[in-house]
C-alpha cells in the first residue's frame, strides 16, 4: 500500500493551481447554473498531471455540481474551462469522456446483474476486454462475490465493486464523491490504492469528502468550496464530523 502523504503546501504557492506540470483541469472564472439557480460562481481550479486534490464543503456548497462539470456533462454559463485538453461546453468533450471515471454517491450497478456481469457489461459498453474483471474484483476483496447479484450485496461491497471498475477503466481523470462511504476500516485503504494508481500513470484525481481526515495521506492539497467558489482549505478548520462528534 502507498505510504501516507500529507497535503502538499509550498511557501508562496497558488493553492488553486496545479503547478508546472501539464494541466488536466484548467478552469478560470467559471460559473454554472442549474435550473436557473447559480451554483458555481467565478470558480478557478487547476489540477496537474500526477496530482490528487481533495475537496471539502458543506451540503449544498456545489461539490457534486463541480464533479458533474468535470465529467463534462454540465456546461458552464460563463468563464472558460478545459478538462483533459477539451474545452467544456463544446463537442470536443465527446472524445475525452472515456478517460474520465466517476464514483458517485449511488453505486452505478444494475441490481439484478451479478457483480461480474455488471463489470463485463461495462467493459462491452466501453469497448474493453473482459479479461481483467476477475482480477479487479479479487483486488478489492470480492473474488468470492463475483456471481452474487448486486441487489444482494451490502453497500460496502457495491462501493468496492465500483473501485474495481475504476481499476479496469484506467482513467486519466478520477472523480470520487464520498468514496469512503460504506467502506469499513479494512477496505478504506482501497481508495488510496486506486488514487495512487491513477497518479502513477500521470493521471489526476479529485476526491470529495465531508471528513477532512479521510483525505490526509491521499491528496496533495485540499480545497474548500463555499457559496460556489473555491479557496485553499484552512488547516485549522474542523470538519462537520469533528464539530458534531
Amino acid at each position: 500500500m502507498p505510504e501516507p502523504r500529507e497535503p502538499r503546501v509550498s511557501p508562496g504557492e497558488d493553492l488553486l493551481s496545479g503547478g508546472s506540470s501539464p494541466l488536466l483541469i484548467d478552469l478560470t472564472d467559471l460559473s454554472v447554473t442549474v435550473e436557473r439557480t447559480p451554483v458555481l460562481r467565478d470558480l478557478t481550479m487547476r489540477v496537474a498531471a500526477g496530482e490528487a486534490v481533495g475537496l471539502i464543503g458543506a451540503n449544498g456548497s456545489g461539490k457534486s455540481t463541480l464533479l458533474r462539470l468535470l465529467t463534462t456533462l454540465l456546461p458552464p454559463v460563463a468563464g472558460t474551462g478545459q478538462v483533459l485538453g477539451a474545452r467544456l461546453g463544446t463537442r470536443a468533450v465527446d472524445r475525452i469522456r472515456p478517460g474520465i471515471a466517476l464514483v458517485g454517491h449511488i453505486p452505478a450497478l444494475y441490481p439484478r446483474l451479478t457483480l461480474g456481469e455488471n463489470l463485463r457489461f461495462y467493459c462491452r459498453l466501453t469497448g474493453r476486454g473482459t479479461d481483467e474483471v476477475g482480477a479487479a474484483l479479487g483486488a478489492v476483496g470480492l473474488a468470492r462475490a463475483t456471481d452474487r447479484p448486486a441487489d444482494r450485496c451490502s453497500h460496502g461491497m457495491l462501493r468496492r465493486a465500483e473501485l474495481a471498475r475504476v481499476m479496469i477503466t484506467s482513467p486519466r481523470l478520477l472523480l470520487l464523491d464520498e468514496a469512503h462511504a460504506g467502506l469499513d476500516r479494512a477496505s478504506a485503504g482501497l481508495v488510496e490504492v486506486v488514487v495512487d494508481e491513477v497518479r502513477q500513470r500521470g493521471g489526476g484525481a479529485v476526491v470529495v469528502s465531508h471528513e477532512r481526515d479521510r483525505l490526509t495521506g491521499i491528496v496533495d492539497r485540499i480545497l474548500e468550496i463555499e457559496n460556489g467558489a473555491l479557496r485553499p482549505a484552512d488547516p485549522s478548520m474542523h470538519t462537520v464530523g469533528e464539530v458534531l462528534g
